[in-house]
């Protein structure tokens, strides 16, 4: 298949495997909060959002594995290629073993992590629970490389099939068990099962089918401190990314307990499946960005910013629809639906995450275009001020309003710097057309007019008393929002993109 069908085809499943994943999260999640209820889960959220530090040192690495590929596939020079997947292959056995071993040392200190506000028993299942995560984060190494191999390559359709197998077997494997009364801990050994099992299928893929080879003579050094280099700051915008998602469980953990983390999680997961949406489409176009930026032409800039607008409108049209229907029908979902009443402020909490992290989804090609370019230095460090400032100011919010007040303190963070700094810097110092991608933005707002009005009225004067009309008047939200962006949003290009999409179906 050749790469222009390979890109449309990997748009369409990334799309078609992120909402069968939401689907399955969606009726999943709230199935294993009953099951495991709200300390348990609490619990589980908990370390997982820890032990996903250990992942950060692997995601770095990955990040930019394809823009040195693409270096070399643009010079056409096979043994380059090679040297290059043996000396990442190195550096990701050698980060696999460092992070088996820092985690299995953290996990001798359970409550020096997890603070004091966990019971005993609650301390006991936390260190089984970290042990068999730092398995799994280590073998996730390794599948990230495998993983970054076949988007260099831009073979899709193979990858996205694998990540919808493998996102509907893990509740589908633990649903049983959590129904005969099994704890999280299952729940953990299943998904390193699945883990070891997509390591084979991804490497088979590497090996079989697309003949990727490993060399590991002619070590180049001079190559390593480069990577290591641009690795350096992908790590810390990395690591202090991951601060201002996890931060506000740690600090909840130590303040309030596991209720309250358990309480925010179901917040914080909704705003996941709602980011899964925005990296749909963006993950597909990183090869893209690299041949772009490594062609060096005089308009590079111009190709990048016609391609980030493009991107943007089109996860537009996807994000505003669902964050607006968060706003109009998230409550009853969250409490009736998703979750119950005890879990109310999981609203707010879930809409301090969205809406404010609505400009860095629109943009998240950007992250790309800045690595692809090698100016993503800036991004680490304003995003190092944002991580101290986010600390700062949501502990004595949480004290103060629970996990609303964590979410809050996110929530200014997350405008201040992707709202204000990050655009700036893409216009001054990257050379991005940035007014011209919000012009090209905010023409879009006119197809929200409609639905806005109609998302108001439902607010102020419908009342949902049978899931029957619940969902009857989400279909009829969904109805005028898409009618109303056909109209007097989408120009004719996304147009025709969704009539040839619509012809081959």
């Amino acid at each position: 298949m050749d790469k222009s069908k390979q890109l449309k085809l990997g748009v369409v499943l990334s799309y078609l495997s992120t909402g069968i994943n939401i689907v399955v999260q969606l009726v999943y999640t709230p199935l294993m909060l009953r099951l495991l209820g709200q300390s348990e889960y609490g619990l589980y959220t908990l370390v997982a959002s820890i032990v996903s530090y250990l992942s950060l040192f692997s995601l770095s690495f990955t990040a930019s594995y394809t823009r040195f590929y693409t270096k070399y596939k643009e010079k056409k020079d096979r043994e380059g290629e090679e040297r290059l997947n043996g000396m990442f292959l190195t550096i990701f056995l050698v980060m696999a073993v460092l992070a088996l071993v820092c985690g299995m040392v953290l996990a001798q200190f359970p409550k020096q992590v997890f603070g004091s506000r966990l019971t005993i028993k609650e301390l006991d299942r936390a260190q089984v629970l970290m042990r068999i995560l730092v398995v799994n984060i280590a073998l996730t190494f390794l599948t990230g490389l495998l993983e970054s191999i076949i988007t260099a390559h831009e073979c899709f359709v193979f990858q996205r099939i694998v990540v919808l197998v493998s996102a509907m077997m893990n509740p589908f494997i633990c649903l049983p068990f959590l129904l005969m009364g099994h704890t999280s801990v299952t729940i953990v050994v299943v998904t390193t099962i699945i883990s070891v099992v997509k390591l084979v299928v991804d490497a088979g893929y590497c090996l079989r089918r697309l003949h990727i080879r490993f060399r590991f003579d002619g070590f180049d050094v001079g190559l390593l401190k480069e990577i290591a280099n641009f690795n350096f700051f992908i790590l810390l915008s990395l690591l202090v990314d991951q601060v201002n998602w996890s931060v506000d469980k740690f600090i909840l953990g130590h303040v309030s307990g596991t209720k309250a983390v358990a309480v925010y999680g179901v917040g914080a997961q909704i705003n996941t499946l709602f980011q899964l949406f925005a990296t749909a489409i963006s993950s597909v176009f990183v090869p893209r960005v690299n041949q772009i930026a490594a062609q060096n032409r005089a308009d590079t800039n111009v190709r990048l910013t016609t391609l980030l607008t493009k991107v943007g409108r089109m996860q537009c049209l996807v994000l505003f629809l669902f964050s607006s229907g968060l706003v109009v029908f998230g409550r009853y979902f969250i409490t009736n639906i998703y979750s119950t009443p005890e879990y109310a402020q999981a609203y707010p909490v879930a809409l301090l995450l969205i809406v404010p992290g609505l400009i860095s989804l629109i943009q998240n090609l950007g992250v790309e275009i800045q690595r692809a370019v090698n100016k993503h230095r800036f991004m680490a460090i304003v995003y190092s001020v944002m991580a101290v400032g986010n600390v700062i100011i949501s502990i004595p919010l949480a004290m103060w309003m629970g996990p609303v007040g964590s979410a809050l303190g996110t929530a200014i963070s997350l405008v201040l710097v992707n709202g204000l700094a990050m655009n700036i810097y893409y216009r001054k110092k990257i050379g991005l057309d940035i007014p011209s991608f919000w012009k090209s933005i905010l023409s879009l707002m006119k197809g929200v007019i409609p639905p806005a009005i109609l998302g108001a009225v439902i607010m102020k004067m419908v009342t949902f008393d049978h899931l029957v009309v619940y969902f009857g008047w989400i279909l009829l939200y969904t109805v005028v929002y898409c009618a109303s962006m056909w109209l007097l949003g989408m120009n004719a290009d996304e147009k025709s993109l969704v009539k040839r999409i619509y012809s081959k179906t």
